[in-house]
């Protein structure tokens, strides 16, 4: 067998024991969804933080909920099997009836619970894109995500979206005294990703493509992309003000000021990474080179196997478009 594809023989090897690993590491019976008021109206809810390996700052994706007497209106549905969590904490919150939910992107830590609030009437919306990821979900390729990142290999048709958009004008719902603005993001963490403001309340939904736990994840294989996701932090940056809460869909909450130093360390590895490649160096001697070094320390989270999947996708990208 040639050294190359012994390789990539590990390489999935090593995946598979990964994916096994995780998967069994994830105990939904100890995972507790907990709510965090943003104003009288809008509440964040979040899985318990240590329980899942895949995010050890919270279990799975963040959820929006907005109540009042117009009805429930949320941001993503969690993993499936904690359907029954999630709609317990929104009762906590209000006994309105849920309307509607956007789905931020594909990952089934944010999708895995739509097909059960779409039984319960739920209308969702999303890219057309990632419609079309969930009814097609891809092949894993090398830089797969952890499992949870990852949609069924068999999906339920009741988890796909029925209202989809395009990367088009803003779509505004006017809710509950609130003003809610879908807008579409181009290829960044994932092809189909969607930010969600609440104008009155000056809070954006950022979804994944900021996170800060660990590096950035760009989900390649979804048609994601390095350059759509700096796009989409200077898209956040024009539209945020100074007090403008912003909220990933894992880790802390933020401010605009904060996304500054994020993206300046995209933007410093993206540049040594480029001049190793001008130098001809190979994907290996550029992994091997740990890129991310000086940036390790300030990192919440960070992992080898996290800077690995960051560099390893810059690199890709980059020498794709200079081959």
């Amino acid at each position: 067998m040639k050294s190359a594809e012994r390789f990539v023989l590990l390489v999935f090897v090593a995946m598979a024991l990964s994916a096994s690993a995780w998967a069994q590491g994830r105990d939904y019976s100890k995972i507790e969804i907990t709510a965090e008021k943003i104003t009288p109206n809008l509440y964040m809810l979040s899985g318990s933080a240590g329980a899942d390996p895949s995010h050890q700052d919270a279990a799975g994706g963040r959820i929006g909920v907005l109540a009042g007497p117009d009805g429930i209106f949320m941001v993503d549905a969690q993993y499936e099997p904690l359907t029954d969590k999630v709609l317990a904490a929104i009762r906590q919150i209000s006994p309105a009836p849920i309307r509607f939910m956007v789905n931020t992107h594909v990952h089934g830590d944010h999708t895995g619970g739509n097909a059960n609030f779409a039984r319960m009437g739920v209308t969702i919306f999303s890219r057309e894109e990632l419609r079309e990821q969930l009814a097609h979900p891809v092949t894993p390729g090398i830089e797969l995500p952890p499992p949870s990142a990852t949609p069924s290999p068999a999906p339920d048709p009741a988890s796909l979206p029925v209202v989809t958009y395009g990367l088009g004008s803003t779509i505004k719902f006017h809710m509950n005294g609130e003003i809610i603005d879908l807008i579409p993001v181009r290829a960044a963490h994932t092809g189909g990703d969607t930010m969600v403001r609440f104008e009155n309340a000056n809070a954006i939904m950022i979804g994944d493509f900021y996170r800060n736990y660990g590096y950035p994840y760009i989900d390649t294989n979804n048609g994601g992309t390095l350059k759509g996701a700096l796009a989409a932090l200077n898209t956040i940056m024009e539209l945020a003000g100074p007090d403008t809460k912003l909220i990933p869909g894992h880790g802390t909450i933020i401010n605009r000021k904060d996304l500054i130093p994020y993206r300046d360390m995209i933007f410093a590895v993206q540049t040594k990474v480029q001049q190793m490649i001008a130098q001809g160096k190979t994907r290996q001697e550029v992994l091997a080179a740990k890129v991310t070094a000086p940036y390790d320390a300030s990192v919440p989270g960070s992992t080898a196997v996290s800077a690995d999947r960051f560099i390893g996708m810059v690199y890709s990208e980059l020498k794709a478009d200079h081959p």
